[in-house]
């Protein structure tokens, strides 16, 4: 059974919450976050805060449930704090730098790769990292990953673009006779 499902979201102040048929809808200025849960849960709106309830007692009910707590919980946390990742370059000549809405990556290939930043994401860059900044964690967490993607660390020097919690398990490289 979900335990997740059983808390209710707390509404934090200057953020609405408002529940159309089966679209809940967050909205802060003039940000607005969507989520559609098909009918699969209950919806009520309580002194602030929303809570769910689960239709049916099937198994699928209860992961429905917390599933679509967590991603209602996820658009009002977005919407009010913000996510972010950060990645870190390593290498000898690896380079980034934001031109516009392009981020460029110069990765040790020989060209070099822009990387277009999606509408609703803030991408800045410091000597070595990459700071991926938005209110759509899903989103937040793809850029980073494609980011990521173009030049993934490698085990025996660390080369390569990772995030900066991440550990990279170092090999030992080949031992002359």
């Amino acid at each position: 059974m979900s335990r997740i499902g059983k808390k209710p979201i707390s509404i934090p102040n200057g953020i609405e919450v408002s529940v159309d048929g089966t679209i809940v809808n967050v909205k802060k200025g003039s940000k607005v976050s969507s989520v559609e849960t098909h009918g699969r849960v209950g919806i009520e709106l309580a002194d602030n805060s929303v809570v769910l309830t689960k239709i049916g007692e099937q198994p699928e009910a209860a992961a429905f449930w917390g599933t679509y707590r967590a991603l209602i919980n996820n658009a009002v946390e977005g919407l009010d704090k913000g996510f972010s990742k950060s990645l870190e370059i390593n290498g000898v000549g690896y380079r980034a730098a934001v031109k516009g809405k392009v981020l460029e990556l110069q990765l040790g290939y020989s060209h070099p790769i822009n990387y277009e930043i999606p509408e609703g994401l803030e991408i800045t860059v410091e000597k070595n990292l990459v700071h991926v900044k938005g209110a759509d964690k899903q989103q937040v967490g793809q850029a980073a990953a494609i980011i990521r993607g173009f030049r993934k660390p490698e085990p025996y020097k660390g080369k390569g673009v990772k995030y900066v919690e991440e550990h990279i398990v170092r090999k030992a490289g080949k031992t002359a006779k």
